[in-house]
C-alpha cells in the first residue's frame, strides 16, 4: 500500500465526513480500490461452502458496497458543489468503472445462485416481514438487472450501463457549463425599470463580483426568475428566456446527441430485460407499476385541468388588452409571468416582494426546525462539523439524553461551480441496535445575501427549503433494521410525500408565526397581506398544474413512443408534446428538454417517472387534510406520521403506509380542491 493510500480520506470515511480534505487526486485511486475491495466481497458470498444463512448471504451482500457507496455519494456531491477540471475529470474517470461493477453484481451467477438458495432455506422462511421484503426485492430485482440473461446478453447489458453512466455525466456537465457561459451585462439602470430593488442589488454584486461594471445577469434561478417576472423590457426578457431554454444545444456542449443516444440505450435496455419499453421496467417496483397506468394517471390530470387552464390564459391576454389596447399582441413565453405577476397584483393586490423582509433565511430555516419539533419531539442544534464551502452550516438531531440521532448540512445559495435546482442526499443510513447516526444534507441555490446584509427569501424559495427538509427529515427519522429499506429508499413515486406534504405549513398562519418575522422590526406577517397570499395561493394553478403535466407527459413519451428513426428529432418531438401544455406559442429553437436534469443527469434520474411529481402530491394533499381536520400542530397527528411513514422507509408496501396513517386509499379530491381545480372547490 503506497504512503498515499493510507492518507486519502475517501477509504476511512466515518460519521465525521472530512469534506475539507478530500482532493482530486484522492478520487481515482479511492475509487479503484473501494470497488476491487466490494468485488471480494461479492466474490467471497459467492464462494462461500458453508450452508446459507440469512448473516453470511443476505446481510453480507447489503454490507459489500457500504464503502464504495458513501465514497461515491460524498464525490459526486462535491462534483456538484464544487467542482473543478480537476474533480470533474476524476470523476469522469472513476463513474463507468463503478458502473461496471454494479452492473455486475446482479449478472454474477454464483451471487445469484447463493441467493436463490438462501431464499429455499428454512431461515428464510421465518424472516422478520421487513427482512423477507428485503429479500424479496432483491429476488426481483436480480431477476429485472439482468440476473437471468445469457452470458452475451450479460456483457450487452454491461456496456449499455456503463455508457448510460457516461453520457448521463456528461449531460450534466454540459449543462452546467452552458448555464454558466451566458452573461448579460447592462449599464444603463433605466432599461431595469420594473425591476425589484432585490434584483437589481443582486445583479449590481455580481457584476461587482466579476469585476465589471453595472448589472450582470445569468441563468440561476434567481436571475432568470426576477427577470421575467418583472422586468418592463420585453426584449430583455426574449433574450434571458430564449437563452435559458436553448442552454446545452450548441458546440461541444450540445446534449441533443446525449438525449437521442440515452433514449436508445434505455430502449435497449428494457427490450434486453424483456420489457416493452423503459417505463415498462422503471416502474415494475413503484407504486403506478407500469408506463400504462402512469400515463393514465397523467391523463386524467389533465383532463380535469385543461378547461381551467385555457380560461386562465384568456384572462391574462384580456388584462393585457385592457392595459395597452385591443390591438396588443398575443402573448409570447417570456410575457407569461410578467403580466401574470401583473394580473395577480391587480386582482389580489399581492406583490411577493412585499413578503421577502420576512423571510430572511436564518429564521426560515429555525422556523423548519420548530415545526419539526412541534410535530415529531425533534430538537435540532447547530454543530461545527467539516464543510466543503464557508456558507455551508451543519446541524445535528439531539435526543431527550443530548445524544446525536443525526446530522446534516445546508447549502442554500448559487456558486458557478455548483449545480442548478435544489436536492436532498443521504450519507450516511443507521440502522436499530447499533451505534452510529443517519448523516444527509440539502442543497438549494435560492436568493443570497448581498454583501453583509440578510439573505431575503421569495415564498417560493421558503417552500423549497420546507420540501427539501421533508426529505431530509424522511432520511433522519428512519427506523428500519436493513439499510437498503432505510429511509428516502422508497419506490420514487412516493419519495415525495415526505417532501411535498411539508410544503403545506408555508401556508398557514399558527407555522407562518412561528418565524415569518420582519428582518428589522421583528413584526409578523400583517394579517391583510397573510390574508392577500392566502388568496393568491390557487392563482394560475391550472397552469402551474398543466406545466408538471406536461413535464410528466413528455417524459412518458420519450420513454414509451419516441423512435428516432420516425420521429427525427428528439427536441422537435418534445417540443410538439409540450406545447399542448403551454400557455403561449413555444419557438421553433424551443429545447428544455436539453436541460432537463430530472431525466437525463442519470442513468436513471426520474426517467419515466416525472409523474411522481403529481403522484405524490395527490398524496400530500389528502394526507394533510387530516392535520387540517386535526391540528396542524396537533402532536397525536403528528407523532402517526412519522410513526407510520417516516420511521417506516421501504419496509412495508407504500400504500400500505399510506393507509395505515389515512385509514383509507388516497383521492386525488384533495389535491384539485387546494389547487382551486374542483367544481365544489
Amino acid at each position: 500500500m503506497s504512503e498515499h493510500a493510507t492518507d486519502n480520506p475517501l477509504l476511512q470515511l466515518s460519521f465525521e465526513i472530512p469534506f475539507d480534505r478530500i482532493r482530486a487526486q484522492d478520487v481515482v485511486p479511492a475509487v479503484d480500490r473501494l470497488t476491487a475491495e466490494a468485488q471480494k466481497r461479492i466474490d467471497a458470498i459467492g464462494d462461500l461452502s458453508a450452508p446459507r444463512t440469512y448473516e453470511n448471504t443476505m446481510q453480507a451482500l447489503e454490507a459489500a458496497t457500504e464503502q464504495l457507496e458513501l465514497a461515491m455519494t460524498v464525490i459526486g456531491h462535491l462534483e456538484s458543489v464544487v467542482t473543478t477540471p480537476e474533480l470533474r475529470e476524476a470523476y469522469n474517470e472513476s463513474r463507468p468503472k463503478v458502473s461496471a461493477f454494479y452492473s455486475s453484481i446482479p449478472t454474477n451467477a454464483a451471487l445469484w445462485n447463493a441467493v436463490k438458495a438462501f431464499a429455499a432455506t428454512d431461515e428464510a422462511s421465518t424472516l422478520s416481514p421487513t427482512k423477507t421484503r428485503y429479500l424479496q426485492k432483491t429476488l426481483d430485482d436480480f431477476r429485472r438487472h439482468g440476473a437471468e440473461l445469457s452470458e452475451s446478453g450479460k456483457e450487452q447489458l454491461k456496456a449499455l450501463d456503463v455508457e448510460l453512466t457516461s453520457l448521463t455525466t456528461q449531460f450534466s456537465q454540459s449543462l452546467l457549463d452552458a448555464t454558466n457561459a451566458f452573461e448579460l451585462l447592462i449599464e444603463d439602470e433605466a432599461r431595469l425599470a420594473g425591476l425589484p430593488d432585490s434584483a437589481r442589488q443582486l445583479a449590481r454584486h455580481s457584476a461587482a463580483e466579476k469585476g465589471k461594471s453595472g448589472y450582470r445577469f445569468t441563468l440561476q434561478a434567481p436571475s432568470v426568475n426576477a427577470v421575467l417576472t418583472y422586468l418592463d423590457d420585453a426584449s430583455i426578457r426574449q433574450a434571458v428566456w430564449r437563452a435559458y431554454n436553448t442552454r446545452a444545444t450548441r458546440g461541444p456542449l450540445d446534449n441533443r446527441p446525449r438525449i437521442a443516444r440515452i433514449l436508445e440505450l434505455r430502449k435497449e435496455k428494457a427490450r434486453l430485460l424483456g420489457y416493452s419499453d423503459f417505463a415498462d421496467l422503471a416502474l415494475e417496483d413503484r407504486m403506478a407499476q407500469n408506463g400504462a397506468r402512469a400515463d393514465a394517471f397523467v391523463a386524467d390530470l389533465r383532463a380535469k385541468t385543461e378547461a381551467f387552464a385555457k380560461q386562465e390564459n384568456e384572462e391574462l391576454l384580456a388584462f393585457r388588452r385592457e392595459l395597452e389596447g385591443s390591438d396588443s399582441p398575443p402573448l409570447e413565453p417570456w410575457d407569461i409571468a410578467y403580466y401574470a405577476e401583473k394580473l395577480r397584483k391587480a386582482r389580489f393586490d399581492f406583490d411577493e416582494e412585499e413578503l421577502r423582509p420576512y423571510f430572511s433565511a436564518d429564521r426560515v430555516l429555525r422556523g423548519i426546525f420548530e415545526t419539526v419539533r412541534r410535530l415529531y419531539g425533534v430538537r435540532i442544534e447547530e454543530r461545527q462539523l467539516p464543510v466543503w464551502e464557508p456558507s455551508v452550516r451543519s446541524f445535528a438531531f439531539v435526543d431527550d439524553s443530548g445524544n446525536t440521532t443525526a446530522a446534516f448540512y445546508v447549502d442554500l445559495y448559487p456558486r458557478e461551480n455548483k449545480r442548478g435546482g435544489a436536492w436532498m442526499n443521504p450519507l450516511i443510513t443507521a440502522v436499530p441496535d447499533k451505534e452510529g447516526a443517519h448523516l444527509g444534507l440539502f442543497c438549494a441555490n435560492v436568493d443570497p445575501p448581498v454583501g453583509d446584509k440578510a439573505a431575503l427569501l421569495t415564498h417560493r424559495n421558503v417552500e423549497t427549503l420546507f420540501h427539501e427538509f421533508g426529505h431530509l427529515m424522511h432520511h433522519c427519522a428512519s427506523d428500519v433494521e436493513v439499510r437498503s429499506l432505510g429511509g428516502t429508499n422508497v419506490a420514487w413515486d412516493f419519495v415525495e410525500l415526505p417532501s411535498q406534504i411539508m410544503e403545506n405549513w408555508c401556508w398557514e398562519r399558527e407555522a407562518l408565526d412561528l418565524f415569518a418575522s420582519h428582518h428589522e422590526t421583528d413584526e409578523p406577517i400583517p394579517p391583510i397581506l397573510f390574508e392577500k397570499m392566502r388568496r393568491a395561493r390557487t392563482f394560475r394553478a391550472a397552469n402551474a398544474m398543466m406545466r408538471q403535466l406536461g413535464l410528466a407527459t413528455v417524459d412518458l413519451a420519450l420513454h414509451r413512443r419516441f423512435d428516432l428513426e420516425r420521429d427525427g428529432d428528439v427536441l422537435a418531438f418534445s417540443r410538439s408534446v409540450l406545447a399542448e401544455f403551454a400557455p403561449a406559442p413555444l419557438p421553433q429553437d424551443y429545447a428544455m428538454i436539453a436541460g432537463f436534469s430530472h431525466l437525463f443527469a442519470g442513468p436513471v434520474a426520474y426517467a419515466s417517472g416525472y409523474y411522481s411529481y403529481k403522484w405524490a402530491e395527490v398524496l400530500d394533499a389528502d394526507a394533510f387534510s387530516r392535520f387540517q381536520q386535526e391540528g396542524i400542530y396537533n402532536p397525536e397527528v403528528g407523532r402517526e406520521f412519522y410513526e407510520k411513514v417516516l420511521k417506516k422507509g421501504d419496509s412495508r408496501d407504500p400504500i400500505a403506509l399510506f393507509e395505515d396513517f389515512l385509514g383509507r386509499q388516497p383521492r386525488l379530491d384533495a389535491l384539485l380542491e387546494r389547487s382551486g381545480l374542483s367544481l365544489q372547490g
